[in-house]
């Protein structure tokens, strides 16, 4: 989600930024705040194909990732077994691994989660994703280090950075990708099957499709929908597709809203945005998040009569109520255009946590009273 951003997947070839043009306006602290959070690699995708190429003052404050200094700081272990340490650890974005906690989701649903077979088998589907996506990070650094390379922050990444060579960067994806499919081999043939199609359609994102527009919506929102399915897949598990269609539509809403972000940011920054949002108008995304919330409530509710129906209790209808305040309030956030970090936004909404500790304990008094 998503698994680039991120959020989260991250995976530039944006247009640079002209060194000629003129100074943008005064970006706001909402706005000066994502810019920043875009030299992790985190804003824009899964897997942080961050898609705007702000223009910023170049100063010696060592503190700024933009500047010369810090960049100075960044290479200075180029070349060096400990700068490729670095690099390495860094490169794999351990941050992100937070969004693969999504595969523990059908086990837990299905009231298996205190199998101890089950919970190993989630937990290796947690660690082979875990190993697919930095495999895709790494690729996806190697295909844009020249573009890295121009731009202000994406230049301190380890690869564009010098700390970690294209070659080495490519052993090691491969080595990931195929380590994820091997133990997912071991598994399960069908965790087997749900990696090879996450891989394939994220290297696809890596190659050309991060550029189509609509078509990347639709993969970034599929990365979160795999990781629930694998969770089920690893260890044998069938759900309702209720459940499907909740985190298929719920991770386009939160999609819709980091684009939404990203060109709300662009219009009043000024800021360069690569070819696939350029045909995003604000208008566009909100009907897109505007739709994906509906059906995302819909589907949950209806979801939440079938757990009724099934388990006997009403705890699963009754998790439905914050089930959709969660869904209005985080909706203000991506109104304001400052969801571009789903995970950040939640983290620093003590009363979207709250929400989500209650709708979490309705569930659990559902699948195991």
């Amino acid at each position: 989600m998503a698994d680039k951003k991120k959020t989260g997947a991250a995976v530039s070839e944006e247009p640079t930024a002209d060194p000629g043009q003129a100074e943008h306006p005064v970006r706001s602290e909402e706005a000066a705040a994502e810019i920043e959070a875009d030299a992790e690699g985190t804003i824009g995708a899964e897997f942080g194909d961050e898609a705007l190429e702000p223009e910023q003052a170049k100063n010696d404050d060592v503190k700024d990732r933009a500047s010369d200094a810090y960049h100075a700081k960044v290479t200075a272990k180029a070349g060096t077994m400990s700068g490729l340490v670095t690099g390495l650890i860094k490169e794999l974005r351990p941050k992100q691994w937070v969004k693969n906690v999504l595969v523990l989701a059908v086990p837990f649903l299905a009231g298996q989660i205190l199998n101890p077979d089950v919970l190993v088998k989630a937990v290796v589907a947690f660690v082979v994703f875990s190993m697919a996506a930095s495999g895709i990070y790494f690729v996806n650094d190697a295909i844009d280090v020249e573009a890295d390379r121009a731009h202000p922050t994406k230049r301190n990444r380890p690869i564009a950075a010098g700390l970690i060579p294209v070659p080495i960067a490519y052993v090691v994806c491969v080595l990931l990708l195929g380590g994820s499919l091997a133990i997912s081999a071991v598994t399960s043939h069908t965790l087997l099957a749900v990696m090879a199609v996450y891989i394939a359609v994220q290297l696809g994102y890596c190659f050309g499709l991060k550029h189509q527009p609509v078509i990347d919506l639709c993969i970034v929102a599929s990365g979160f929908l795999l990781r629930s399915i694998a969770g089920g897949a690893a260890a044998g598990l069938a759900i309702t597709q209720w459940f499907y269609l909740v985190v298929a539509f719920g991770s386009l809403f939160m999609v819709a809203g980091k684009r939404y972000a990203e060109v709300k940011l662009a219009a009043e920054t000024g800021a360069k945005i690569r070819k696939s949002l350029k045909a995003y108008s604000p208008s566009y995304l909100r009907f897109v998040w505007a739709i994906a919330a509906a059906i995302t409530i819909m589907s949950y509710t209806l979801w939440a009569y079938d757990i009724r129906e099934e388990v006997q209790s009403r705890w699963g209808l009754i998790s439905a109520i914050p089930m959709v305040v969660a869904i209005l309030r985080y909706a203000v956030d991506i109104d304001k255009g400052v969801a571009g970090e789903p995970e950040e936004v939640v983290l620093k909404d003590k009363i979207l946590m709250v929400l989500g500790a209650i709708l979490a304990g309705c569930l659990a008094l559902a699948f195991y009273l």
